[in-house]
């Protein structure tokens, strides 16, 4: 083994004990899927902690299993030499970790908040994603992938609405979630403030509304998707400025939520001039 890589793999301090405090504290955070008491994030995998690192977000401790050591060398000098780093028996890994097949990493990432009033200031620059009700995991972190991807500048959680920090979400997003804004709301108290700064409110509907291709998203707008099953609530959609209707065939009685989000922000960034010539 070349020097570097045992001086780096002499960082890790082993665990063995299921009762471990730090072990404790990332078992309840991949459970509870929230933040830890102190503002971090469980994440599994080594990929999506190379992301949080790119992402320029910092870790309080990586947890290493027994199989993954000699990959450990990779990750470790980048991320510092303050970050507490702790090496864990297959077994016990295994029974912290959500996934079925664990990759033999996780990190508890420290992560940026955001407030309600810095993500409406953020619609002069694209829409603003509003979440409400949307409980599959898979779907959240989708829509955040894709709002990076399209333009979509941040993204509001209502109630009701799968954690951003549910595993799921976190995978499924692929290290978006460390870089769009976002931030938990209540739908109720949302609607008039974004009525006060004159923002735009539009939603998804399944068959009746304005056809994509025709919707204007120029100016502060706020894009709303709903329910998997049931859509958005009729006294929200009764708020609506607009309803946008994806056109497709009618043998399909609805598209995943997911997906019509992403249809609906790449339309919408494709109308904006700037980020079609790729600038």
């Amino acid at each position: 083994m070349p020097r570097a890589k045992t001086v780096e793999a002499s960082r890790l301090r082993r665990i063995e004990g299921r009762h471990n405090s730090l072990l404790k504290e990332l078992r309840q955070a991949f459970h509870r899927g929230e933040l830890t008491e102190s503002g971090e994030c469980a994440v599994e995998g080594f990929r999506i902690i190379e992301e949080a690192i790119r992402s320029g977000l910092k870790l309080r401790a990586l947890f290493v299993n027994e199989s993954a050591r000699d990959r450990a060398a990779r990750l470790l000098p980048q991320i510092g030499p303050h970050v507490e780093t702790v090496l864990i028996p297959d077994k016990l890994f295994a029974t912290v970790v959500p996934s079925d097949t664990p990759q033999g990493f996780a990190a508890l990432v420290r992560v940026r908040p955001h407030n309600i009033g810095e993500i409406l200031d953020s619609s002069s620059h694209g829409p603003v994603l509003v979440i409400a009700g949307l409980q599959d995991p898979g779907n959240v972190g989708t829509i955040l992938r894709s709002a990076e991807a399209f333009g979509g500048k941040s993204l509001l959680l209502g109630e009701g609405s799968a954690s951003a920090y549910n595993s799921k979400v976190v995978r499924a997003s692929a290290g978006s979630l460390f870089r769009v804004p976002f931030a938990k709301a209540e739908l109720k108290t949302l609607l008039p403030v974004m009525r006060t700064r004159a923002i735009r409110l539009l939603a998804t509907s399944s068959h009746k509304g304005t056809p994509l291709p025709d919707v204007d998203f120029s100016g502060h707008t706020a894009i709303f998707i709903g329910n998997e099953g049931a859509g958005i609530d009729k006294r929200l959609l009764s708020e609506m400025d607009e309803l946008i209707m994806i056109p497709h065939s009618p043998r399909v009685e609805s598209l995943n939520a997911g997906v019509a989000a992403s249809i609906v922000l790449y339309e919408a960034a494709r109308k904006n001039s700037s980020f079609a010539a790729g600038r």
